[in-house]
């Protein structure tokens, strides 16, 4: 049996339906929902409500929750944990700002029928869930096979807000 590790993630959207993704960094630069790990002896929400505002520079408040996903499967190696993400619907309270550059490489607001791509296999499952006004989705997801590796010369972070 693999070991279960927990995270969170946030579906925020702008007036205009816009939802907010986050590029990675680091590895395969992948798209994602903003969140992150839960601690020891943490909430699911105050997680999401702390690693969320570490990421995008202003206060969140979560409103629902969209569903839990068991991320499992060895598509992109094997002995990796399975993770059980915690996705919620939240608002913003500020200007968004890209606030970790040393683990997003760019933020984005995008239109759910034009994402950006390579995308993680919970953020296009859960985006789906959100945009399509579901909760309390209980859902297992297998990873996806992992995508080739940018080139270096793309590779030099865009400390940037994408307005796209």
């Amino acid at each position: 049996m693999n070991s279960v590790e927990s995270a969170v993630a946030a579906v925020i959207q702008d007036p205009a339906g816009r939802v907010l993704l986050c590029q990675q960094s680091q590895g395969h630069q992948l798209w994602g929902l903003p969140g992150g790990t839960i601690r020891q002896g943490e909430s699911p929400i105050h997680a999401a409500v702390r690693d969320i505002c570490e990421e995008i520079g202003t206060d969140v408040e979560v409103t629902d929750l969209v569903g839990m996903y068991q991320l499992t499967g060895d598509g992109c190696g094997e002995d990796l944990p399975d993770v059980l993400v915690y996705v919620f619907r939240a608002r913003i309270e500020g200007e968004v700002t890209l606030n970790a550059p040393g683990r997003i490489r760019r933020l984005a607001w995008e239109d759910p029928d034009s994402l950006p791509a390579p995308m993680t296999a919970t953020t296009a499952i859960a985006l789906a869930d959100a945009t399509g006004d579901r909760a309390g989705v209980l859902r297992v997801v297998q990873r996806n096979k992992e995508p080739e590796i940018p080139d270096a010369v793309d590779a030099t972070p865009e400390a940037a807000l994408s307005a796209a």
